[in-house]
């Protein structure tokens, strides 16, 4: 039997350099600074919050094989039927999304519970479309991480017969904590959970998922806008290096974490950039909408659609009807409204049909984009580190 059954032994979270202290005391205050601002209701708020959690479920099942577009993922939150998602890759989108959702749910300290219960529970609210996958349940066999491009196995998981006292011990780091810092925590119960690799399928987005936990159960602050799976999302190649650089090929926790926790460090500061990017665009567009609006003697009800097109989003009837708490015959006139001041394109017919910006809404994202800065790297000598080979145990 593996040693580990006897001694469970994880990843702990490495010391932190100068510039690791500098990196996330930036972090910090750019989270500060969101809490600020939205300390204060905005209408903007609702759709930037929605966004995100789009964004995270997209970003988290993108780096394993499942990509929908973002107005997909939005259509899953809002319980609508996708736009042109396949019905297997939408199941694996709305899994995900019922297992974040509990995670945004009980975000409060008073559910800080930290089980092996309510982890196998999280995976089998992401997996219970699929029984196949055991959803719920440990493996009971080995499990490998494949390289399909290279052919190959580059990590090899430890013994099923550890799984349960390895869980057991990383529950119980979540509340002792690998470090006094939420985001290291989470960093470290991110990899181990990655590491253990505890059941046959969505190990990868059950690691990026607790990861999340942990910080929406901190006083981070803001828990939709805590996760940086968007990032590691548009990111896959850099993370699965991270990875591969930590894990050395097999189970060995006593290895040197400290280019994973960097490489997280990184994801965090580059995201903290981008939603304060986007509150600031939020809040000129909003304006930009309500002026048009008004110019065009619309219904107030309707920016929330507006903005959602900025957005790139598709609108359906009985989605706008919903999130407007309207009736369909409402709705109708509100999109018809809007199609014949040209602010949205209308495409499609009967249940088919929906609605993307039109040339107006299409200038005002194009020149919000086109003010863009871009972001600041953290650590510029991270992408060329990641780039070398990983070295694997003998």
């Amino acid at each position: 039997m593996n040693e580990a059954s006897h001694h469970p032994v994880l990843d702990t979270a490495p010391p932190l350099t100068s510039e690791d202290d500098a990196v996330l005391g930036e972090i910090h205050q750019m989270r500060k600074d969101l809490r600020y601002v939205l300390r204060m209701p905005r209408r903007w708020e609702g759709g930037l919050r929605r966004s995100a959690f789009a964004r995270n479920i997209q970003g988290s099942n993108s780096i394993e094989g499942y990509v929908v577009a973002e107005d997909d993922a939005a259509a899953a939150i809002d319980d609508e039927e996708p736009f042109s998602a396949d019905e297997k890759t939408f199941l694996e989108i709305q899994g995900y999304r019922q297992a974040l959702g509990y995670v945004l749910a009980m975000s409060d300290a008073d559910y800080a519970t930290f089980d092996t219960t309510e982890l196998r529970a999280m995976h089998y609210m992401m997996l219970s479309h699929d029984l196949t996958k055991s959803p719920g349940r440990y493996r009971k066999g080995p499990i490998y991480v494949n390289d399909e491009r290279a052919n190959e196995i580059v990590y090899t998981a430890p013994e099923a017969t550890a799984v349960p006292a390895l869980m057991e011990a990383l529950a119980a780091s979540l509340h002792t904590g690998h470090g006094s810092d939420p985001i290291v925590r989470s960093a470290m119960a991110h990899l181990n959970l990655a590491m253990i690799h505890p059941f046959r399928d969505g190990n990868g987005r059950m690691a990026r998922a607790l990861a999340t936990l942990v910080l929406s159960r901190s006083d981070i602050g803001e828990p939709e806008f805590s996760s940086i799976e968007e990032w590691l999302g548009a990111n896959t190649e850099d993370y699965y290096s991270a990875l591969a650089h930590t894990g050395h090929g097999s189970w060995q926790p006593r290895g040197d974490a400290h280019l994973w926790l960097a490489f997280i460090l990184r994801a965090h500061h580059i995201q903290a950039q981008t939603l304060a990017r986007r509150v600031a665009e939020a809040g000129q567009t909003w304006g930009e909408l309500e002026m048009l609006a008004a110019a065009h003697g619309l219904q107030e009800r309707s920016l929330d659609a507006m903005y959602d097109a900025v957005l790139g989003y598709r609108t359906r009837r009985s989605a706008y009807a919903k999130r407007a708490e309207v009736t369909e015959q409402s709705a109708t006139r509100d999109l018809a409204a809007l199609t014949a001041a040209g602010i949205l394109t209308a495409h499609g017919t009967g249940r088919g049909r929906y609605y993307v910006a039109g040339p107006v809404l299409r200038e005002i994202g194009d020149r919000r984009r086109a003010a863009r800065k871009p972001v600041r790297d953290p650590y510029p000598w991270m992408r060329p580190r990641l780039a070398e080979p990983a070295a694997l145990a003998e």
